[in-house]
């Protein structure tokens, strides 16, 4: 792996490269710059050295854009300019072949993304290896992204004393820093208690002790794993969708609205950006939002 004094060196001779070989101006040189630097720190957090970069690692980086909430213009241009770094890297001898020979931009324009049916979900569950160490985890994992409807963000960084099982919420800190109150299914409850008895098998590191999500090494989970893990269960499934983890939360927010749950209850407990003018005239208490929500919840079906 590359130290720090070589990365440094090595995006002060891509930044030369744009001003002198390409003639970019200042604005669009900057933003390309700062577009290089997110995808090392990502790399970097999923620990992919920059030679071993290949066009799928590059495409988990993109779907994190997309359930991050970076518009697909802005996607498009942060592609643009992984492939100018990348250029840049094959003319240096420093990758071959060039990874972003193979990667597709984001269409810009109307854009109606997928939708798994309830079945469809339950297949990929199914599809976990029961022989797995991580098969109660996973099935968790599966329950907490679907049955909550979370990013992928805040399911890596939920906390075990977030979770209110008697109540039966969670507090989940989304976008800006907010927290937020996410009322959670019986069926999410009882597949992360089981989980638990797995969890307090492992050898946890000392900053994870409060993470409800852990790799077999008792550390934080990365998001691209959380990728890995729905993709691949997606394949094992014989689901031919383009799936992400994303995919589970908008099928559990259209399978919500199909069921007749009120709108406004839907983005508050999602914790969409639209709630900030919402918020202004709508006031849902704790009871109202968890009866509200679990009255349509497609796993409290029995409920109705």
């Amino acid at each position: 792996m590359r130290s720090i004094t070589d990365i440094e060196r090595l995006l002060k001779e891509y930044d030369l490269y744009l001003r002198m070989e390409k003639g970019m101006a200042d604005n669009t040189r900057e933003a390309y710059n700062a577009d290089v630097v997110k995808l090392l720190d990502y790399l970097a957090q999923s620990g992919v050295a920059l030679r071993d970069v290949t066009v799928d690692t590059l495409r988990y980086f993109i779907g994190e854009l997309h359930d991050l909430g970076i518009a697909e213009r802005s996607q498009a241009r942060i592609v643009s300019g992984m492939r100018s770094f990348f250029r840049f890297l094959s003319l240096e001898d420093y990758v071959n072949p060039d990874p972003t020979a193979l990667l597709e931009s984001p269409k810009i324009g109307l854009h109606l993304p997928e939708v798994l049916t309830v079945e469809e979900i339950n297949d990929m569950i199914a599809a976990i290896d029961p022989l797995k160490a991580e098969a109660q985890r996973d099935r968790a994992i599966m329950e907490t992204l679907y049955g909550c409807g979370l990013r992928v963000s805040e399911l890596v960084g939920l906390e075990i004393s977030k979770i209110f099982a008697e109540e039966g919420y969670l507090v989940v800190r989304g976008k800006g820093n907010k927290e937020r109150l996410v009322p959670m299914s019986e069926v999410s409850l009882q597949e992360i208690a089981s989980y638990l008895r797995d969890r307090d098998m492992l050898d946890i590191k000392p900053d994870c002790r409060d993470i409800l999500f852990l790799n077999r090494r008792g550390g934080k989970l990365t998001r691209m794993r959380i990728f890995q893990i729905v993709k691949s269960l997606a394949e094992a499934a014989g689901i031919r969708k383009n799936i992400s983890p994303h995919t589970l939360r908008h099928s559990f927010a259209t399978h919500l609205l199909e069921g007749g749950a009120n709108l406004r209850a839907i983005q508050q407990m999602l914790g969409h950006e639209s709630i900030a003018t919402t918020q202004i005239y709508i006031h849902l208490d704790r009871s109202t939002l968890r009866s509200d929500i679990l009255m349509f919840h497609p796993r409290n079906s029995h409920r109705r």
